[in-house]
Order: C-alpha cells, then sequence, then structure tokens
C-alpha cells in the first residue's frame, strides 16, 4: 500500500501539479519570480480577445476536417485489409505502422518541398506546361494543414487500431446476408458496419482526446497565414511576445483545460456504454472473395501508403541534394553543399549529441520502470492501484504544449528546480513520462498473460523479490521491454511541442532544429530542415532495426524441436565410457 501511494504521489504530483500551476496562474498579473498579484485580468482579456476563441474554434475545425475525411477511409481500409482476400495484406497493414512510426517533421518537409507555392517541386515541374502560368498547389493554407494531418498519423493510427478488431468479426454474419440475396457492398453497409459500430466507436472516442495534440503542422504551415490553433497561439504568447504574456498563456490554457475536462469523462462514459462480443464458440474464420477488382483495390491501398511513407522519404533525399528546391534550372542542379553545411555545424552536432543522449536514456530507463509500475498493477493486491492506473490515463491526455507550459510553471516557480530549467535533466524526465501510458499497458499485458507459478516457485526456493524479478520477470520480458524501449526511443527522438518551452540553446533536439530552421525569421531552410529530418529518419530506422535483432534472440524461443532437447539431455550419458557406467 505505501508503495502504491509513493507511485500515485510521485507521478500524479507530476502530471497535475503543473496543470494546478497552470490554473493558478491565470489569474496571476504580475511577472514571472515576482510576488504574486491575481485578479481577473487575463481572464477578462481572454474572453474579449477574439483571437483566442478563434484559436480554438481552429483547433476543431482542422480536427473535425481530417477526421471526417480519414475516419471513413480508414473504416473501408480496415474492412478491406481484414475481410477481403486483398494481396498481401499484412504487408500492407505493417506499412501501415511504419507511416506510423514516420517523424511527423519528416512528412512535414517533405511534402513542404512538394506543394510549396513558391519552390515546391510538383508546382515548379507544373510550370513547365504550355498551359500553367503558376502552380496551383498552396501547403500554406487550411487545406494544406489538413493533407498533412491526413499524410501523418491521422489515417495510419485508425487503419492500425480498427484492422485487428474487423479481423475478429465472425464471417457468418456476412453469408447469411449474401444467402438471402444481398449484395457484397450491401453485405458491408447492412450487416459489417452495423456490427463494428462499438468498435469504431471506441477508436473515434480515443481519437477525441487528441483533439489538442497537434503543434508542428499549424505553427510550420498557419503562422505565415496567421492561422492559429489553440497550441500554437500559447506559443506565440511566450515566443513572439516582447515580454512573454505569461498570464494570458495561462488563461488559454485554463481555457482548454475545461474542455478536456469535459472531454475526458464523456469518453470514459461512452466508452463504457456499449459491450459486444464478435469472437464466440462459434466463430468461423473467413474472407470475402473481391474477385476481378482485387488488384485495382491492392493498387489503390498500395498507392495511399506511398503517399504516407514512400514519396515523403524520396522528396527529401532529392530536395537535400538540390542547389534549390524546386529550381530545375540551376546550374548545377544538384550538390552536396547543404549536406556538408548541416554536418560541419557545430550546432547541429549538439542537437545530434543532446537527442542521442535523450533518446538512448529514454529506452533504457522507461521499460525498466513502467514494468515495474505494471508489476504493482498486476501481480499485487494493494489498494490503490485503480488510481494509479487511472493517473497514466488522464495524464496521457494532456496535449504536449499544455503539459510543455505547466512544467515551465513549474521549473520557474520552484526555487529548488530552477537550477534544472533549460538543462538535459528537465527534458529527459518530460520524455520518459511521454510514454507512461504505452509502456505500463503493454507490459501489463505481458504479466496478465503469465501464471503466478514461476513466482511461486522462486520463492519457494529461497529467492528474494529482488532476484526472482531480475532473473525470472525480466528474462520473459525482454522482448516486450525492447519493443517499449523502440517506442520510447522514438517519441523521445520526435516529440518537439512537450519540450520546446523547456529547452534553451545547449539542449536544442533535433525535431526543434528542424522546427526552427522552417520557421526562421530570416527565410526558410527547406533543405537544411530536410537534412536534419533525415537524420532522425536514420535514427529511428537504425535503432528499430538492431532493437529487433536484438530482441529475436531474448525471451521464450520457440525454435528448439524435441529432438535436439533430448539429444542435450542424453548427451551426458552418451560420453561415460561403457566400463565406468554402473549397471541398471
Amino acid at each position: 500500500m505505501f508503495v502504491v501511494a509513493v507511485m500515485i504521489l510521485v507521478f500524479g504530483s507530476w502530471a497535475f501539479y503543473p496543470l494546478l500551476l497552470i490554473l493558478l496562474n491565470s489569474f496571476n498579473v504580475s511577472a514571472v519570480r515576482q510576488t504574486p498579484v491575481y485578479s481577473l485580468e487575463n481572464w477578462r482579456i481572454a474572453f474579449a480577445e477574439p483571437d483566442l476563441w478563434v484559436a480554438l474554434g481552429n483547433t476543431f475545425m482542422v480536427y473535425g476536417a481530417f477526421t471526417v475525411i480519414s475516419f471513413p477511409l480508414a473504416v473501408l481500409i480496415a474492412w478491406t485489409l481484414a475481410r477481403t482476400n486483398v494481396h498481401f495484406t499484412y504487408a500492407l497493414e505493417f506499412m501501415f505502422w511504419v507511416s506510423f512510426m514516420m517523424p511527423s517533421i519528416a512528412v512535414l518537409i517533405g511534402w513542404t518541398m512538394l506543394l510549396d507555392s513558391h519552390i515546391g517541386m510538383l508546382n515548379k515541374g507544373l510550370e513547365f506546361l504550355p498551359f500553367v502560368d503558376k502552380g496551383p498547389f498552396n501547403i500554406y493554407s487550411v487545406p494544406g494543414i489538413i493533407w498533412i494531418h491526413l499524410m501523418g498519423n491521422a489515417l495510419a493510427t485508425k487503419v492500425m487500431l480498427l484492422t485487428p478488431a474487423f479481423r475478429n468479426m465472425n464471417v457468418a454474419l456476412e453469408e447469411a446476408a449474401q444467402v438471402s440475396g444481398a449484395s457484397k457492398l450491401i453485405t458491408m453497409i447492412r450487416i459489417t458496419l452495423p456490427v463494428m459500430v462499438p468498435a469504431m466507436v471506441v477508436v473515434f472516442m480515443l481519437n477525441l482526446v487528441r483533439v489538442f495534440q497537434s503543434f508542428e503542422v499549424e505553427l510550420i504551415l498557419g503562422t505565415p497565414i496567421k492561422f492559429f490553433v489553440y497550441s500554437t497561439k500559447i506559443f506565440q504568447f511566450l515566443r513572439f511576445y516582447d515580454p512573454p504574456e505569461y498570464g494570458q498563456a495561462a488563461a488559454l490554457g485554463s481555457v482548454t483545460l475545461i474542455i478536456i475536462a469535459v472531454i475526458i469523462p464523456l469518453q470514459r462514459w461512452l466508452l463504457g456504454r456499449r459491450h459486444y462480443t464478435t469472437v464466440t464458440g462459434q466463430f468461423k474464420p473467413g474472407l470475402i472473395d473481391l474477385g476481378k477488382s482485387r488488384p485495382f483495390v491492392f493498387a489503390g491501398i498500395a498507392g495511399i501508403i506511398t503517399l504516407l511513407t514512400v514519396l515523403p522519404l524520396v522528396i527529401l533525399l532529392a530536395g537535400s541534394l538540390m542547389t534549390r528546391v524546386g529550381f530545375f534550372n540551376a546550374i548545377p542542379l544538384f550538390t552536396f553543399d547543404h549536406w556538408t553545411a548541416v554536418v560541419s555545424d557545430s550546432f547541429f552536432l549538439k542537437a545530434l549529441r543532446t537527442t542521442l543522449l535523450l533518446s538512448l536514456t529514454t529506452a533504457v530507463i522507461s521499460p525498466i520502470l513502467f514494468s515495474l509500475v505494471s508489476y504493482v498493477l498486476v501481480r499485487t493486491r494493494w489498494s490503490g492501484r485503480w488510481a494509479l492506473d487511472s493517473v497514466f490515463w488522464i495524464s496521457s491526455a494532456i496535449p504536449g504544449i499544455l503539459s510543455g507550459l505547466g512544467l515551465l510553471w513549474l521549473f520557474l516557480g520552484t526555487p529548488i528546480l530552477v537550477p534544472l530549467f533549460g538543462t538535459i535533466w528537465a527534458l529527459l524526465i518530460v520524455v520518459i513520462l511521454q510514454g507512461q501510458l504505452f509502456s505500463t499497458q503493454v507490459s501489463k499485458g505481458i504479466f496478465l498473460q503469465m501464471g503466478a507459478d514461476l513466482e511461486e516457485a522462486a520463492r519457494i526456493a529461497g529467492a528474494g523479490w529482488t532476484y526472482t524479478y531480475l532473473h525470472i520477470w525480466l528474462p520473459l520480458l525482454a522482448p516486450t521491454l525492447v519493443l517499449i524501449g523502440v517506442f520510447n526511443f522514438v517519441i523521445a527522438a520526435n516529440t518537439t511541442s512537450s519540450i520546446i518551452l523547456l529547452a534553451s540553446r545547449d539542449t536544442v533536439t533535433l525535431s526543434i532544429l528542424a522546427l526552427e530552421m522552417m520557421t526562421n525569421a530570416s527565410g526558410s531552410q527547406v533543405e537544411a530542415a530536410g537534412i536534419v529530418s533525415l537524420f532522425i529518419v536514420t535514427l529511428t530506422v537504425i535503432v528499430a532495426l538492431i532493437a529487433r535483432r536484438f530482441g529475436l534472440a531474448l525471451g521464450v524461443r520457440h525454435d528448439i524441436s524435441a529432438g535436439a532437447s533430448r539429444r542435450r539431455t542424453e548427451a551426458p550419458a552418451a560420453i561415460v565410457p561403457a566400463a565406468d557406467r554402473k549397471p541398471g
């Protein structure tokens, strides 16, 4: 019980105390580190300033737009992958996971190189046509922002979550509809989709809490056209104003907190209302035959995957080698000068070291730390475990920029933490806690799979808890811990919104550096930003490949035959000389 109380205090305080500081300082009209003076002035400005409400309205508008497009498309793709005989279904599903792992900043810069109204390769290429005076596309627009969200995680995440649910549906329901004369399309509309409504509601509500999560896309594409959402408006108050408008930023953050406080209970209420089963004792697997349309369906999904992953990377690489992105008449057309300038820049090398240190440390600490938390949640009967689990769920719904604002107040307003502000230690704490929900839930699943008799046998043999955990649980958890480590490495390497308010010039990461290059007041350094984002992609791919190879060698092995096991057992007897063997 004491251990659970300490965990609730530590994790809960770190998650909720910064939010309490946001609410408290929204009433504080004095300067930072000055004697607080409380009034309603900041709130009066917040309610009177139309830009604040416009920013909140823009937030919901962008979220609603890409959700209306991505959700039906994701349902259709997930149904196709799970319920039909489309070619290479598991490979296609895996590529949506690859899209999910792609750094958002890399996708954003790649599409900017392609669709920028002035230098975009596609626009410049179209201008060579005799009937085109100016390229028609402009990524710096609201449709451009929505497009980048679709090409980022908006579509891939939903496909990842919906495909397993569709795959677990009983095909007998669809066969009954087709026997009654319904076509495949009518069967999908009248049978499949209604049965899967609860699963789709779950996915929709899980994504609803992400309404305030976006930051980089709107900062890069929205700032030049004066289009702000809630997160970029807070950033504007703190970075574009002199002196920074801390009070107004806190007031806007408080308004957002109130909205989130309504969304989270609504989400939990809706998720708890419906219970459904798609796999029963009479479960019958089966796939719908696409017939002659099979290659066309495969080509359509493969084309979407190309837009999500392959095209941005190809454009990034090509753009980084061009003398000037989009200028096909430049002489020479290709050069290594941008690469030379970036890799020889001491600021880039410092950002690379910071990113590696931050990501590798997070990848090592997070699996061990949160596997201990999961052990407490699953393997103990201590009171308060539900409260500890709720802390992780609720804190995961707090947007990165809002969490960063609260932590900014925490570090600046707490004398003992002031020396940590702007150091790698502050950033490390933030990124470790970013992956807390995923890490605990995945390791919880493994603990739930394993019987308690393993631990009981070790205890009977005289092993203490520490020895049992190190020699029994950790080896069994090893492959999962590698997965958690890779996930947290990717999170730490890509994060921007949660640490951008806490980083100093000495602790800038590669993702923040690429962001600054794209929003530079003296002009976008898109070629250099593309190179930096390619380094982020390369780091994540290398770590994922190494971790996969290392992880396959850990844990329980299923590739050892019974015969081989028997030969090893009989080997000692085989090498004992016959004369020395005892009779019988």
